[in-house]
């Protein structure tokens, strides 16, 4: 992204404009002023015909945009725009995470935001937040945002009805800002899960409405259309394919969802890009077609495992491709290849420009990115690649992607470890995730905590996402594999040493 435009973008998580947060959606903020746009709703009209002196009779005119478009892009099942709402409504549900918070700050923006400003004082306090949810199966299962419920001690969701039910946290998945939940105890036999719908296919100009809870006012239902589709870089997950849409999104409605006019769901609401705080214009759903595997792999794995080719990638434009003299100007470039890596036993050289995978073009570096993680680990994936002006094609087995997460079931190189550590995410400090949790320029080592499993030893100690790992039993940790390895040759018990927003402070580890 230019330095001019997407620069001046910045990371900004859900800005509220009243004195308590009411609900979250995150806010990519822009410093430069925005114009006010007044967009015309097409409204219903009578056209005066005059077709006889003595005889004047009133003319229906043309039905107005929305209900052209819903006739083009609906199925025969609903008659109205009205009937789609009134069908997809009793899916969306409304959140409530409360979350334990000890001293006097949280430990990044978005939960300043979500969860009600910094506060004050020493001691644990509760603060509360609201977003938005989708049922998706008959037995209580609902998707939301990470950013909704993650590290939250109480979820309860709330049925369009008013129906209010306990729920409790399946999995997350931070590298999306997705995460899952299920309704507890008896689930109420009239549940209406949405269906998935193809958004894959989602067009341009596509009528679209978003449900959700907006500022915790209740269910809401706005309406626009998709005005682009597979967006990356805007800088809120480390993988992105947003669907853009400009029905109004605000925050609360963070984990709600974007129907189309089938009545079937293809994204979870989750951004909005704003100079203000509120609806723009401009909001962003994470696409069916990628939320629907990662719910999958966090209902039977409580997990996300993705697969891995271990290299560095640009995306390849005209000047890049003047300046190395390739036929090409499509494609990605492959600036780098890790030693011992998929790529590497493959036989892929820095240079090779990937220009398909599986014969399906790739757009840019963000969409090869996807389809790779997309991947479950072991697949074998054909590559279509440009190498000295020859093109020649590559059979890759993809690894798993390494320095994720220590679990018992972790993924990687990190399989084996238990240790007090098991169920904790973490990962280096790259630049993507200094600004993804804040950290300050001037820290330069350690390891980065990204997600805490609920019930984990580490979760009841005190150890959050957004946390810096600085040492491991009074031995200085620099990168995931140091981490790992002390982790493994430890018992159920740690001291570590963690910085926490500029603090740096002792966690005890008890089994």
């Amino acid at each position: 992204m230019s330095s001019s435009n997407s620069r001046a973008l910045r990371r900004h998580l859900p800005t509220l404009s009243v004195g308590l947060a009411m609900g979250a959606v995150f806010t990519v903020a822009l410093q430069t002023q925005a114009t006010p746009q007044v967009a015309n709703t097409p409204q219903a009209a009578a056209t005066l015909v005059d077709s006889e002196a003595s005889n004047t009779h009133f003319e229906p005119a043309a039905a107005p945009a929305f209900t052209r478009a819903f006739a083009e892009d609906s199925a025969s099942e609903y008659g109205s725009i009205a009937d789609v709402a009134e069908a997809a409504v009793p899916s969306v549900v409304n959140i409530a995470a409360t979350r334990k918070v000890r001293g006097g700050t949280t430990q990044h923006p978005m939960f300043r935001e979500f969860f009600g400003g910094r506060g004050g004082g020493g001691g644990e306090r509760l603060q509360q937040g609201q977003g938005s949810g989708v049922v998706v199966t008959r037995d209580g299962v609902i998707l939301t945002n990470n950013h909704v419920v993650e590290e939250a001690s109480e979820i309860s969701v709330t049925l369009s009805d008013g129906r209010e039910f306990a729920a409790e946290l399946v999995g997350t998945d931070p590298q999306t800002d997705l995460a899952v939940v299920r309704m507890s105890g008896e689930v109420p036999s009239d549940l209406k899960p949405l269906r998935f719908g193809d958004s894959a296919s989602a067009r341009l100009g596509e009528v679209v409405m978003a449900i959700g809870n907006p500022f915790g006012v209740g269910q809401t239902v706005t309406m626009g259309i998709v005005s682009a589709t597979g967006r990356s870089s805007v800088g809120i997950a480390d993988y992105e394919d947003f669907i853009q849409t400009d029905a109004a999104i605000n925050p609360g409605n963070s984990g709600g969802a974007l129907v189309n006019m089938r009545g079937e769901l293809i994204g979870v609401n989750t951004a909005i890009l704003s100079r203000t705080g509120g609806n723009q214009g401009i909001g962003f759903a994470i696409p069916a077609h990628m939320a629907r595997p990662i719910m999958e792999s966090l209902l039977s794995d409580g997990k996300v495992t993705r697969g891995w080719l271990g290299v560095a990638i640009q995306t390849l434009d005209r000047d890049l491709s003047t300046a190395m003299k390739l036929d090409a100007d499509k494609g990605v470039l492959v600036s780098d290849v890790s030693a011992g890596s998929p790529a590497a036993k493959a036989g892929l050289q820095r240079g090779d420009v990937i220009v398909s995978v599986d014969g399906n073009s790739v757009a840019d570096s963000s969409n090869l990115r996807n389809r790779i993680a997309a991947r479950k680990p072991g697949t074998t994936v054909q590559l279509d690649v440009l190498r000295d002006g020859k093109n020649q094609r590559v059979a890759v087995e993809l690894g798993t992607l390494p320095g994720t997460r220590l679990s018992a079931n972790g993924s990687g190189d990190l399989e084996s470890d238990k240790g007090p550590l098991q169920g904790v995410t973490v990962s280096e400090l790259s630049q993507r995730m200094r600004q993804r949790f804040d950290i300050p320029a001037e820290i330069d080592s350690g390891v980065l905590v990204t997600a805490v499993a609920p019930g984990s030893l580490a979760q009841r100690s005190g150890l959050r996402a957004g946390d810096l790992i600085l040492e491991f039993d009074r031995r200085a940790v620099n990168s995931v594999d140091e981490l790992s390895a002390l982790n493994r040759q430890s018992d159920e018990s740690a001291l570590l040493l963690v910085s926490r927003q500029g603090q740096t402070i002792f966690l005890a580890l008890r089994g």
